[in-house]
């Protein structure tokens, strides 16, 4: 072996061990770049508290509170097409629209009687389009809710590697 090349590879090795943690580090979730479904701050807002409706927070955390609504979002970007994304968006939109024609101000400033009422409204829709995004709305809460952290070890008892191996055990 040559000996610039075993200080070439012993400089690389160094410096990517200097260079590692720093890289590592950057990976945060507010370093991570938002999502693509585009939402404007108020209908994010909406989502919010249309997941804080279905799931709110009582003496345990709340859906709102286990980030959920960042998990609808990145889900409708990695899993759904641009129609139903969209269909969501209108979703939104239509929530709103309709709080404010009933009780004459934004979803996100009704009470939690009123947003459910809202919801109800919206469920029980002529329009398939506006119940398909309800549905979607609530199972993607629900999803993101079961399988949060919080969920699965306070009240699932999740074990991340079930089961014990007893290697020094007599075969009979």
């Amino acid at each position: 072996m040559n000996r610039r090349e075993v200080l070439k590879n012993v400089t690389l090795a160094a410096g990517g061990f200097v260079v590692l943690p720093t890289w590592a580090e950057a990976w945060s979730p507010s370093n991570i770049q938002r999502w693509a479904l585009n939402l404007s701050p108020q209908q994010e807002a909406l989502l919010v508290s249309v997941v804080d409706t279905i799931i709110p927070t009582t003496d345990t955390p709340g859906a709102k509170d286990l980030g959920v609504p960042d998990f609808i979002q990145k889900m409708l970007v990695d899993c759904y097409e641009k129609g139903v994304q969209e269909n969501v968006k209108k979703g939104l939109e239509k929530t709103d629209a309709i709080a404010k024609d009933r009780y004459l101000r934004a979803f996100v400033d009704c009470n939690s009687l009123q947003r459910k009422d809202v919801l109800g409204k919206v469920a029980m829709s002529t329009d398939q389009m506006q119940k398909d995004y309800l549905t979607l709305v609530k199972s993607l809460t629900i999803l993101g809710f079961t399988t949060s952290e919080y969920v699965q070890t306070k009240h699932l008892k999740y074990n991340q590697a079930p089961g014990h191996y007893y290697g020094c055990v007599p075969v009979q």
